[in-house]
C-alpha cells in the first residue's frame, strides 16, 4: 500500500506565504504533479520534472518513506532583462510513504523527456495467492444394515 503525505505541499505553500515575496515573483517550485498506479504485482509512479538537470535527481528510500527531489536552475541573471519570469527553478521534493508490503530492494527509476518514472514492485510475501485446498484420503466409511 502506498500514500502521500499532503503536509509536504501544504508546508511549501506556508514557506511561500511566509517569506514576503509576492506571487509571480517567487520562482522556487510549487510542487511536484506525480500519477501513481498499479499494474499487476507494482506501482508506478510517475513525476514531472521539465527542464531538471537529469544529474540532479536523487531517488532514496529511508523507513519506509520515498523521497523523490531534483534541482532546476535558471539561466545566470547577470546582464538579464527579465520580460516574464514564469518559470521555476530550484529544489523539487515529494516524498511518499510506502507499505510494509513493497520490495524497497528492487525499486528502479527513469527519467525520460521531462518525467521520472518510478516502478514500486510488491514484495513476494504480499503478494496475493491461491492456497490449495487438499483433500483428505481417508477411506470412506460405509454403513451396512443388518437383519433384526
Amino acid at each position: 500500500m502506498l500514500g502521500f503525505d499532503p503536509f509536504t505541499d501544504f508546508d511549501s505553500l506556508t514557506r511561500g506565504l511566509l517569506s514576503g515575496q509576492q506571487s509571480g515573483t517567487m520562482r522556487t517550485p510549487r510542487f511536484m504533479p506525480m500519477d501513481l498506479y498499479k499494474i499487476e504485482d507494482q506501482y508506478v509512479l510517475t513525476a514531472d520534472l521539465p527542464g531538471v538537470d537529469p544529474g540532479s535527481i536523487d531517488v532514496s528510500v529511508d523507513n519506509g518513506v520515498l523521497t523523490l527531489s531534483a534541482q532546476r536552475s535558471v539561466a545566470s541573471d547577470e546582464g538579464v532583462k527579465w520580460l516574464a519570469s514564469e518559470r521555476f527553478a530550484g529544489t523539487y521534493r515529494r516524498q511518499v510513504t510506502l507499505g510494509d508490503g513493497i520490495d524497497t530492494t528492487a525499486i528502479s527509476a527513469k527519467y525520460d523527456n521531462g518525467v521520472l518514472s518510478v516502478v514500486i514492485p510488491v514484495a513476494e510475501k504480499a503478494k496475493a495467492r491461491k492456497i490449495m485446498v487438499e483433500q483428505s484420503e481417508q477411506a470412506q466409511a460405509s454403513i451396512t444394515a443388518t437383519p433384526a
